[in-house]
């Protein structure tokens, strides 16, 4: 008996470019558990016309959770020049979080609300895309910029034992892809890393 496949409901809004940025997203798309790359290079999976885009900007990785059934994904940031703004977490160059069933993305001006609906094929599933004339998300937008190095990080107090990263966990088959050339991760595992919400003037 064939597997009902998980599918991610993705709605896309740009507050400038309009439909533009998303000529090359088709409405549909089956893809395999391979992850799938965002961007504005030729083998990403979903293409986007936006010229501070990286060419591998982000990327949705399935997995499966132990002693779980169903497809669940997580997403990684790839991109060097920027960060991606995921359910109120800034993702920097290589860190990823879960998804859960509704999220809200920002990066480089995009506005992306993904909803999954889980299934148990562990051989493919499917993106349904859905462009919005309207924003999806009203809050600051995470912009394309070599600078964020410079920008304050906030620091917990001392002897509070609190830590600004923190590690959920490992993903089983991590992926070594970036905007570079792939490199070996130290150790053979992928980790979960994020930041806790910052105050809107600290986002990115």
């Amino acid at each position: 008996m064939e597997r009902p496949l998980t599918v991610l409901r993705v709605s896309l809004h740009h507050p400038t470019q309009g439909p533009a940025a998303f000529t090359n997203v088709p409405l549909q798309l089956q893809h395999d558990t391979s992850p799938l790359l965002v961007g504005r290079g030729r083998d990403a999976h979903i293409q986007l016309r936006l010229p501070n885009l990286s060419r591998r900007h982000l990327s949705l990785e399935p997995y499966r959770e132990k002693g779980s059934a169903l497809l669940v994904f997580c997403l990684k940031a790839l991109s060097r020049r920027g960060c991606v703004w995921v359910n109120g977490l800034t993702l920097r160059f290589l860190e990823q979080v879960p998804l859960s069933t509704v999220n809200r993305v920002t990066f480089a001006g995009i506005q992306m609300v993904v909803h999954v609906e889980g299934g148990t094929s562990l051989e493919a599933f499917v993106c349904c895309f859905h462009l919005s004339p309207s924003p999806l998300i009203y809050r600051p937008q995470a912009e394309e910029t070599d600078e964020w190095e410079s920008i304050p990080q906030e620091q917990p107090p001392p002897g509070s034992g609190e830590r600004a990263l923190g590690h959920l966990g490992f993903l089983h088959g991590p992926s070594q892809i970036q905007d570079d050339p792939p490199q070996p991760s130290p150790g053979g595992g992928t980790e979960i890393q994020f930041q806790r919400e910052r105050p809107d003037s600290l986002l990115c």
